[in-house]
């Protein structure tokens, strides 16, 4: 899984910042890294010049293979804890999406052919993990 850090002119970009985002990623999302091929952060602090609380953003854009991205956004007093609160959602929004894939995949319709070879358009068997 390929984490990238972009961040606004409004954002002093560092290791430190980078190395934040990396560890509280890997550590709500690290579960799907098989399943997701790259992340792109996108940070800012749309008050930065007003001096007012709540204007740090951190959008998260999560790329699955075959899947549209899964974007989540948060905003926060703390660029941290907008960091935070971004990676949990995230961590929903992919245990979902992943979850109906998962879901979809398990329960495709199957014919059932007969003894003689013809499928028989009445029969209704799904496949399960039963």
């Amino acid at each position: 899984m390929q984490i990238n850090v972009n961040t606004d002119n409004t954002i002093t970009k560092h290791q430190g910042l980078d190395e934040h985002v990396d560890t509280v990623l890997r550590a709500s999302i690290g579960r799907f890294s098989e399943q997701v091929t790259r992340v792109d952060v996108h940070l800012s602090d749309e008050n930065k010049e007003k001096k007012a609380d709540g204007g740090n953003h951190c959008m998260l854009e999560a790329r699955l293979a075959g899947v549209a991205p899964i974007v989540v956004h948060d905003h926060a007093n703390d660029l941290h804890q907008a960091i935070n609160n971004a990676s949990g959602k995230l961590a929903r929004a992919l245990d979902s999406t992943i979850g109906r894939l998962h879901d979809k995949h398990r329960h495709t319709a199957v014919p059932v052919v007969s003894v003689d070879g013809d499928i028989d358009p009445t029969a209704d068997k799904h496949l399960t993990d039963n």
